[in-house]
């Protein structure tokens, strides 16, 4: 794994460290936010803004660095969410604490879709321990014919997934410590309704050209990208910038220059 340099607020080296144990602290939860649930966003994008790379998979556009930072979110985290349409298209499986890091937090690491229709992908339905379902009324049924009753969640807005609702129901379960995926349809919606504490914007040193959308999108969380829709909060608002880290080329011929941003965004 390579350094990170951390540029602002006050420049130094973070080395590679099998515990991570400086990294952790940096990305540390807070004691108490302004709720009983603290969600924390993480999404990677390249220069011109693409979300993804040419074979639509947000991994074909990070690199070491970026990996490095995703591995201690989610060790972490009590509970990854991401739309089951980025599940399908990322290849999601059952999640465990990053190799190393389990010191960081004692529970299991939980995964929670997001899907209107209660779509689950196959890889996930056959589990050892499934994932949470967040759907509304209308994917209940879908749902639970795959899945446990006690691991579908039904948060109803109007037909779509209620998702503060639903962030509420995982916290009745001690999931309080949110790390939301993506894809660029849930990351909207969650700004849309003002549910988003933090926003972890890895910007890697690549240019994709015209195609891949953005990492905020609107539509259905079913969908890996989604089409124009409600992208963000109904007035912007300003982000206030927590630290910058920056990658240096961690191996000859491999791009420099990855920065991993972490922004503090207040209720619209």
């Amino acid at each position: 794994m390579p350094p990170l340099d951390v540029l602002l607020p006050a420049p130094r080296r973070i080395d590679p460290d099998r515990r991570e144990e400086a990294l952790a602290a940096l990305y540390a939860y807070p004691a108490s936010g302004r709720g009983p649930v603290m969600v924390r966003a993480n999404m990677v994008a390249s220069v011109d803004g693409a979300a993804w790379g040419a074979d639509h998979r947000s991994g074909s556009i990070n690199d070491d660095a970026d990996w490095r930072v995703f591995r201690v979110l989610r060790a972490l985290a009590d509970v990854v969410v991401v739309g089951a349409g980025t599940a399908r298209a990322e290849g999601y499986t059952a999640l465990d604490r990053p190799r190393g890091l389990d010191h960081l937090r004692d529970a299991p690491l939980e995964l929670a879709l997001v899907s209107r229709t209660g779509s689950v992908p196959a890889a996930l339905v056959a589990a050892d321990r499934p994932p949470f379902l967040l759907t509304g009324r209308a994917g209940a049924d879908a749902a639970r014919a795959v899945l446990p009753a006690d691991r579908v969640l039904v948060a109803d807005d109007d037909g779509a997934v209620d998702l503060a609702g639903a962030l509420a129901a995982l916290a009745r379960r001690g999931l309080t410590r949110v790390l939301a995926e993506g894809g660029p349809t849930l990351l909207g919606a969650l700004l849309r309704d003002d549910l988003v504490d933090e926003l972890c914007v890895t910007t890697s040193p690549t240019v994709v050209g015209r195609g891949p959308g953005r990492i905020v999108a609107g539509s259905d969380p079913d969908r890996p990208g989604g089409r124009a829709g409600r992208p963000g909060p109904a007035h912007p608002h300003g982000a206030r910038l927590a630290h910058l880290l920056h990658g240096p080329q961690d191996r000859p011929g491999s791009p420099a220059g990855t920065t991993l941003a972490r922004w503090l965004v207040p209720l619209g």
